[in-house]
């Protein structure tokens, strides 16, 4: 008769609230059922909230309340992987550390007396998680450069679900009785980002690349140059000295800035969209032009800064130059020489290339009467 007792002064205790929830909750069948069982629970195991506030001893010296947690509330506790309440229109997720936890999501653990424990509150998720329903943004050398990451994105994409679970568990490493989450059902678009070189290797090698990633695009580092295409690449320099907060750029020096890109294309009709250059040599003209007080960005100061990027990097080049100058490389640069002409090779170091003159040499023989055709010697 006591414990029936119990049971119905917590029905009346806990009924309450769980109503009001039930009803907000109604059209979610799922909540409702987990509002029952926590109603149900409660009430099997009312001692434990009648129980006095007292920590647990060992040894005979107490645990910090925080070391254990409350016990009797924790397990009523909703842990909550993603939230999109406030999101505006489909989640759009960069990954930029695209490690296997980091995106499949992890199992914590806690220390207490020596061991490590853990509950379904040390569920933490992935960035799958955060962009269920959405798109997810990855560098893809940066995840292949992890390990079991790309395996692991590969075995969510084509089973359609994010199964959490440590590398342990996946390797077989370890038998530790864990928790083992249900699946979370999958519906994704992943974009890889890279150079080339990496899809063409992916493309070749994995065979489960072609059949994940469908659409593929290649963006062209160079555009046009024609009247429309300079006026936009104009607003394009206002633009990221407004980003980047810098000086004014005075027409000449936007001018200057699109010959400078021209230059690196290594074509008069084509222009560089390659924007990292672009907005490093912005910041150092703006550097330049504020040595020099002015209140807009000149032309002469765009030169000062290409200057400053070439002299920064044309050590090699001086050398060779050097070399010239004492006779340690022959270069003839006036009169003439029979079967001797100047040739120019340019050598490429990073963003920095120029051009070195060697001095090519032919010597010649009595042949066999026949006609020699360079070009089908070397099969061109």
């Amino acid at each position: 008769k006591v414990k029936e007792l119990d049971r119905q002064v917590a029905m009346s205790v806990v009924g309450h609230p769980l109503d009001e929830l039930r009803k907000k909750y109604a059209e979610l069948l799922g909540v409702v059922d987990y509002l029952n069982d926590v109603q149900q629970d409660v009430i099997e195991n009312v001692d434990e909230f009648r129980k006095a506030e007292e920590a647990p001893h060992v040894m005979g010296v107490p645990l910090p309340r925080s070391l254990i947690g409350p016990p009797a509330f924790r397990r009523y506790q909703v842990n909550v992987l993603a939230d999109h309440s406030e999101a505006e229109g489909a989640p759009v997720v960069y990954e930029d550390n695209p490690t296997y936890n980091n995106l499949i999501g992890r199992i914590e653990h806690i220390a207490q007396m020596g061991a490590l424990v853990t509950d379904f509150n040390l569920i933490k998720p992935g960035a799958l998680h955060r962009a269920n329903g959405g798109y997810l943004i990855l560098d893809a050398r940066q995840l292949l450069l992890q390990p079991y990451a790309w395996d692991g994105l590969k075995r969510a994409l084509r089973s359609r679900e994010v199964h959490i679970e440590s590398l342990g568990q996946v390797l077989s490493l370890v038998s530790t009785v864990s928790l083992e989450p249900e699946p979370i059902p999958l519906d994704v678009k992943v974009v890889l980002i890279g150079e080339r070189l990496l899809y063409y290797l992916l493309y070749q090698l994995d065979p489960d690349f072609g059949e994940l990633f469908k659409v593929e695009v290649d963006f062209s580092e160079e555009m046009a140059r024609s009247l429309e295409n300079n006026l936009l690449y104009a607003r394009l320099v206002g633009t990221l000295a407004r980003k980047e907060d810098l000086h004014p750029f005075d027409q000449r020096a936007v001018a200057r800035v699109i010959e400078h890109s021209v230059r690196l294309t290594g074509d008069a009709e084509r222009l560089s969209v390659h924007l990292l250059g672009i907005a490093d040599l912005l910041r150092e003209a703006d550097y330049w032009a504020g040595i020099a007080s002015n209140d807009a960005v000149t032309a002469d100061d765009v030169q000062r800064a290409i200057d400053a990027q070439i002299h920064r990097a044309d050590r090699l080049r001086e050398r060779v130059q050097e070399e010239i100058k004492q006779g340690t490389i022959l270069i003839d640069t006036t009169g003439e020489c029979v079967g001797q002409v100047n040739g120019l090779s340019v050598i490429a170091l990073g963003n920095f290339a120029f051009g070195q003159p060697s001095r090519i040499t032919a010597r010649v023989r009595l042949g066999k009467g026949e006609v020699v055709d360079i070009e089908r010697e070397v099969e061109l």
